[in-house]
């Protein structure tokens, strides 16, 4: 971890780090839409991203 950081224990802290990197990013005119390869070095599994946009429901607007 860099200095900062805290530590994720549970589904819902990730959801809500991702949430917010995805809005910052968007926010910064990044295209966050697409295939995101994630390299771990050899301590950790690599992940492979696909970021979709999706229409909102009724209920989200």
């Amino acid at each position: 971890m860099t200095p900062g950081e805290t530590s994720l224990t549970s589904k819902e802290e990730l959801n809500a780090e991702l949430i917010a990197l995805l809005r910052r990013a968007y926010e910064n005119g990044i295209n966050v839409e697409g295939g995101w390869e994630c390299r771990n070095g050899v301590e950790h599994p690599d992940w492979d991203v696909i970021i979709t946009e999706v229409s909102k429901s009724e209920e989200s607007t």
